[in-house]
């Protein structure tokens, strides 16, 4: 349920297009994407919030929540479930 809908925001805010569309689970997401730039994951992060209404504080973000597109979505799972 999580993973589609955030991997949709992820190629809308990233403007990855099709390219976006062959992103699965384990596809690495920091460090592989050059897309992913730290202002990126500023806009990422809001969208996300704004999307699934929840709040993301600087301290719930680390490298390993940005590791996949699967950590991203169990992340964003887990933030919705608080």
């Amino acid at each position: 349920m999580y993973f589609d809908e955030v991997k949709t925001i992820l190629i809308d805010v990233l403007a990855l297009g099709e390219s976006g569309q062959h992103l699965s689970e384990d596809s690495p997401l920091l460090g592989s994407l050059p897309e992913l730039d730290s202002m990126a994951v500023v806009s990422l992060i809001g969208a996300l919030e704004e999307r699934f209404g929840i709040a993301i504080d600087d301290d719930d973000i680390s490298a390993s929540t940005f590791a996949t597109l699967g950590t991203l979505a169990a992340f964003v799972a887990q933030k919705q479930a608080e």
